[in-house]
């Protein structure tokens, strides 16, 4: 019974490692890279029939080409109101409207620009890398509180932390590797 706890605690911990390596890679796909990506709206917040509704739920955005995004209001109503959102955003350029269509042209992101968003993706990967050894802790925590009540061995106890630390490692090195990616994809141009 107490190994089946033991597991309970290893396969929970690394549900929340996960979740917390897919919540990085959400974030990531929000930062503005040089090109145009969807993800960049998935943020903005329209004023549509009295309530603040996200943008996908009242307009279709796409990537026509490398450096442009569209956006198409399913609604003629809410164009006004999207419009209007897009333009509180900083892309570098302002959004410019075609009857019932809205088109934001990004420009290329200067040198200065890359390496400062690598140094977000940096920032961001080391709070990622915070957030898993947090949840190692917890595990291991639970281990050790194990181990003093007696329900598992001190053999079993050492088991348990070195498969709780070899999880870590993991995905430690996953996000690293998320981190180095995403740098290069930055200082592509």
């Amino acid at each position: 019974m107490a190994e089946f706890s033991m597991q309970d605690v290893i396969s929970g911990a690394e549900m929340e490692m996960m979740d917390k390596v897919e919540k990085f890679k959400r974030e990531l796909t929000s930062l503005r890279t040089g090109r145009a990506n969807p993800q960049l709206l998935d943020s903005v917040m329209v004023e549509y029939y009295g309530s603040r509704v996200p943008l996908k739920q009242v307009a279709a955005v796409s990537v026509p080409e490398p450096r442009t995004l569209e956006v198409r209001a399913w609604d003629a109503g809410a164009v006004d109101a999207i419009e209007a959102e897009l333009m509180k955003m900083d892309f570098g350029s302002s959004p410019s409207r075609n009857g019932g269509v809205i088109r934001i042209n990004l420009p290329p992101m200067t040198e200065d620009q890359r390496k400062k968003m690598v140094k977000i993706v940096h920032s961001m990967g080391e709070d990622a890398r915070v957030q898993l050894r947090n949840c190692r802790r917890e595990a291991l925590e639970k281990v050790k509180k194990a181990l003093k009540a007696s329900e598992v061995s001190e053999d079993d106890s050492k088991r348990n932390e070195e498969a709780v630390q070899k999880l870590t490692d993991n995905y430690v090195k996953n996000i690293e590797e998320i981190v180095t990616v995403k740098e290069k994809e930055l200082l592509t141009v």
